[in-house]
């Protein structure tokens, strides 16, 4: 008798046909899920990997700025400003332009004319107002320090100053306002100590003559807010 007139054997038949499909379901359906269990593993383990080297980073980012110092800074406006600045200085004075050279322990600013240059020691700067992008600018990590303007130090560059003849306009620390013209004083530098300067009295704009010179000063370079020249008499270069 064939399997297809025994209606007792072809049930058990269709019943086992169907056992082994559902078992076959099941194995897929195992193996779909451990599929996916492993790939869920994967996953968080790339996770747990990019949370990881995004915190190194981080860390290591502000170790590095940790380090930065203003000059460093401003050196980054002089490499990747993208506009002008404000520098508000210990004499109560706001000097207005883009740095365009920075030394051991000063900065040089030109006015937007470009007619005029003041030589900025750190110390006398209280504040530096510039565009939020060029705050973050000022922070990138630089390509290399220039070893040779990092050896310019204010004293130095004065000296230059002073063996050049050029006339200067020099504004002191302890004024309480920008016209308190007992604070700033007009002359020519003659000589440059380890600390301190020597400046002859005259009219700004005239040559340093005897018959021009009013009186000296003595004065500290600790007390010296910013020194201003014409541009046309040139600056140490950097």
């Amino acid at each position: 008798m064939s399997v297809e007139s025994n209606p007792i054997a072809s049930a058990a038949v269709t019943a086992c046909g169907r056992i082994a499909r559902a078992g076959g379901r099941r194995s897929y359906t195992r193996r779909v899920r451990w599929d996916r269990f492993f790939d869920d593993l994967e996953d968080q383990l790339a996770a747990e990997w990019e949370a990881e080297r995004a915190a190194l980073e981080s860390e290591a980012e502000r170790l590095r700025l940790a380090r930065v110092d203003l000059r460093t800074r401003l050196g980054g406006l002089v490499r990747d400003a993208e506009g002008g600045v404000l520098l508000e200085l210990a004499d109560g004075a706001v000097v207005e332009g883009r740095p365009a050279a920075v030394g051991a322990d000063w900065v040089a600013v030109p006015d937007a004319g470009g007619r005029r240059l003041s030589l900025i020691p750190l110390a006398a700067i209280l504040a530096i107002r510039c565009s939020h992008g060029d705050l973050l600018r000022s922070a990138r990590p630089s390509e290399g320090a220039d070893r040779l303007a990092a050896r310019v130090t204010f004293a130095l560059a004065l000296r230059d100053l002073a063996r050049r003849r050029v006339g200067v306009t020099i504004g002191l620390t302890g004024g309480t306002r920008v016209e308190d013209t007992t604070r700033v004083l007009a002359g020519t530098i003659d000589r440059v100590g380890a600390d301190h300067l020597d400046l002859a009295l005259h009219d700004a704009g005239s040559p340093r003559r005897a018959a021009e010179v009013r009186g000296y000063r003595l004065l500290p370079l600790g007390g010296v807010a910013w020194v201003r020249i014409d541009a046309s008499a040139g600056v140490p270069v950097l």
